[in-house]
């Protein structure tokens, strides 16, 4: 088979968590265009494009996620790829800096964000060993999961460090290698993407980046520029591809460089 038949999707049953998002809406784009069977599952509808289905679900809600999340396997079949573009958070989400941050707004935090990502990534892990399914699972990621984040990229902004986040991502990080481990046997691919800074909003806050964050941030990193959400969701798609047929438990880094120096 050649390179180009093995990226291509075709009837693969794919679901997309937070598909309506800054990044996920350019992975559906690109999923669909491979040929596979989109389903959204995103807390609002927005902009849904043709043959694509769409499901209500708040993966913030932990009490109902799983009997939720079942309903909708049992409606439309377990997923052959499953990619969790979502991001949950709490109202007071750029509250988060170690000087601001309480106890009650970072527990909740994990509780929606880290455990909810790890929570359904087990729930359709075993969905497809039950269903004798070899396949991937793809949980979208952040550098700051494996590195500190670096402070020099905020000053003179409004912006501050994240003590939250790190917990989340790092979380994250660890839960693709256990997970690309044990559902190795089934031949169920578990790997996530750890993507660098995005041109666009900043979570939590009304408006673009500022100027001077971008110019900061532009200093540093080797590309000189900040990514674009289409540069992470071609990755996606090839991690959800044949073409990566041998790649798991990897923590693919789409950064510009940022994390070699």
């Amino acid at each position: 088979m050649s390179f180009l038949n093995k990226i291509k999707l075709t009837n693969k049953k794919v679901y997309i968590l937070g598909g309506c998002g800054f990044i996920g809406s350019r992975v559906v784009s690109n999923i669909l265009s491979v040929g596979a069977k989109v389903i959204i599952l995103d807390i609002q509808k927005k902009q849904i494009q043709k043959n694509v289905k769409y499901e209500k679900f708040d993966c913030s809600n932990l009490k109902t996620l799983e009997n939720n999340f079942n309903k909708i396997i049992k409606k439309i079949g377990c997923p052959d790829i499953f990619i969790n573009c979502s991001y949950p958070r709490t109202k007071d989400w750029n509250q988060s800096s170690f000087n601001k941050v309480t106890l009650k707004s970072m527990s909740k935090n994990i509780e929606i964000h880290m455990n909810s990502y790890a929570w359904l990534a087990k729930i359709v892990a075993e969905k497809m060993v039950k269903n004798k399914i070899k396949g991937n699972i793809i949980n979208l990621n952040s550098i700051y999961g494996l590195l500190g984040q670096d402070l020099s990229v905020y000053e003179k902004t409004s912006i501050k460090e994240n003590m939250s986040y790190s917990i989340i991502k790092g979380g994250l990080i660890n839960l693709t290698k256990q997970m690309a481990s044990y559902y190795g046997q089934f031949g169920i691919r578990v790997n996530s993407i750890c993507s660098g800074g995005l041109k666009g909003h900043v979570a939590g806050k009304s408006g673009s980046q500022e100027n001077q964050f971008i110019k900061n941030y532009e200093k540093k990193v080797p590309l000189k520029r900040l990514g674009n959400p289409e540069e992470i969701a071609n990755v996606i798609t090839f991690i959800a591809s044949d073409a990566s047929s041998y790649i798991t438990g990897s923590n693919v880094i789409v950064d510009g460089g940022w994390t070699i120096i």
